[in-house]
């Protein structure tokens, strides 16, 4: 009997270690805003202190078990040791240039705007070049950790390095969701818009631009990665200036109010769990 158990827990054990990453949220978004000065800052990996990159919290708990997003600042010149990740990572360069690879592959670099994908279990290496650099990530499940690279394994999910040249973007004619006179435009990165499954997407607001964000879904998360706007929750009358690196959330069927500075278009990094709407005013 003995055996058989131990035999049953090493099958369960190998489920969870080369499991893919979720596709789903279980926590619902709410109404918040995360401007820089509120940003909560800390090391990403505190047992290296200060040669860790600095991590900010912008919504959940990376040490905890369910998804968050944060962001990640690194130093010109930093270069991590090679590594792996306990869980699939999603990333988005708000600022600077960053390289995310085999430790023997050429040096991509990757400017503001640009997405990757790292996959748990994967060997690779971080390095950054910009005089500033710093980027959104977020994980599906948690806790973040960073393990060596004797623990490498393969999770049957594969890295993903999308330069911004490379983003392919849709007018607002080509998608039902955003209204045709707001010139509004997508690129989408990941996942399925299949009702109840997560996606990553780009949304480019031109300069200028006055309208409306709906969400009808039960998770909806925007990260600021380009330029400056001023965002307000439908029926509040605080109207928050919110730059690069700032988040907002939203709860299922509220609406929020947003508008960009008429000398510089606007890109938001969205992450939501079905659909949502855009309407210039």
């Amino acid at each position: 009997m003995k055996k058989y158990a131990l035999i049953t827990l090493l099958q369960v054990l190998s489920v969870f270690a080369f499991a893919q990453t979720p596709k789903s949220d279980s926590v619902k978004s709410k109404d918040e805003v995360v401007t820089a000065e509120n940003v909560e800052w800390g090391w990403l990996n505190p047992l290296r202190g200060d040669k860790s990159p600095a991590a900010g919290k912008l919504w959940g708990d990376r040490t905890d078990t369910l998804a968050s997003g944060f962001l990640v600042k690194f130093n010109k010149g930093f270069s991590s040791p090679p590594h792996i990740h306990n869980i699939t990572y999603r990333g988005v360069v708000i600022k600077g240039l960053l390289h995310n690879d085999d430790e023997k592959a050429a040096e991509m670099w990757l400017p503001a705007g640009s997405f990757w994908q790292q996959p748990a279990g994967e060997a690779h290496i971080t390095a950054a070049s910009g005089e500033a650099n710093m980027a959104y990530i977020e994980i599906q499940e948690g806790p973040y950790l960073v393990k060596p690279t004797s623990e490498a394994f393969d999770n049957g999910e594969r890295p993903v390095n999308v330069d911004k040249s490379n983003l392919v973007w849709l007018n607002a004619s080509d998608i039902t969701w955003v209204s045709n006179n707001s010139n509004v435009q997508t690129a989408f990165l990941w996942g399925s818009h299949a009702e109840g499954e997560l996606s990553g997407s780009m949304l480019k607001l031109p300069a200028g631009f006055v309208g409306e964000i709906k969400n009808i879904s039960p998770n909806f998360r925007a990260i600021i990665i380009q330029g400056n706007l001023a965002h307000q929750v439908s029926g509040e009358d605080e109207k928050i200036a919110l730059e690069a690196g700032t988040y907002f959330g939203a709860a299922e069927n509220s609406t929020h109010k947003i508008s960009v500075k008429e000398d510089q278009e606007a890109i938001i990094y969205i992450r939501t769990n079905g659909k949502f709407e855009v309407v210039a005013n």
